[in-house]
């Protein structure tokens, strides 16, 4: 199945000179919708990992698939105020802003190895952010899986070469 028919590019979106892929239109459609989720699990299965993490909000939408098809806890990492117990936090910039993601502190073990999964890799704000909020709770990251790479964006590389793995499904110029 060719996922790239399933995004919706959308310009000039959250602000002018950003081009949006908007997964919505993905899982809008069944089978598509399956077929990605399907896809994730694959590439989780060939990770060794003991907790999936996910990135609010469209990492939730993944992420919960790979949890309960691999019998995994789910880890939310959520934006800034929205958990109710103590929390760690790490601030971060955002190609339009800044922003600040949040675990329970009770979420992540020592040594556990989370796998963090979202919808998209872009400059890598938000998922350089998801693994330092991992590591601050004394686990290590297993590695990421995103739907979406903006292959033209420096975000995935930026993972690379500190060392994380990458996994996506399609990629898509970020411009």
């Amino acid at each position: 199945m060719d996922l790239k028919k399933h995004i919706r590019s959308i310009p000039d979106y959250p602000k002018k000179g950003i081009l949006f892929r908007d997964i919505t239109t993905l899982i809008k459609d069944a089978k598509a919708f399956k077929y990605t989720n399907d896809k994730i699990i694959d590439l989780a299965k060939k990770i060794e990992f003991d907790k999936v993490a996910a990135i609010e909000s469209r990492g939730f939408v993944f992420a919960s698939t790979v949890s309960y098809k691999l019998e995994k806890p789910f880890v939310l990492l959520r934006k800034k105020n929205k958990l109710p117990a103590e929390v760690h936090s790490v601030d971060f910039e955002l190609e339009y802003g800044a922003a600040t993601i949040e675990v329970h502190k009770d979420s992540i073990s020592k040594d556990d190895k989370i796998l963090i999964i979202d919808d998209l890799i872009a400059t890598g704000g938000t998922a350089n952010a998801a693994a330092k909020i991992v590591e601050i709770s004394g686990g290590k990251v297993a590695g990421f899986i995103f739907v979406i790479n903006l292959f033209d964006l420096p975000g995935n590389n930026l993972l690379k070469k500190k060392g994380y793995k990458t996994e996506s499904l399609i990629e898509f110029p970020g411009h």
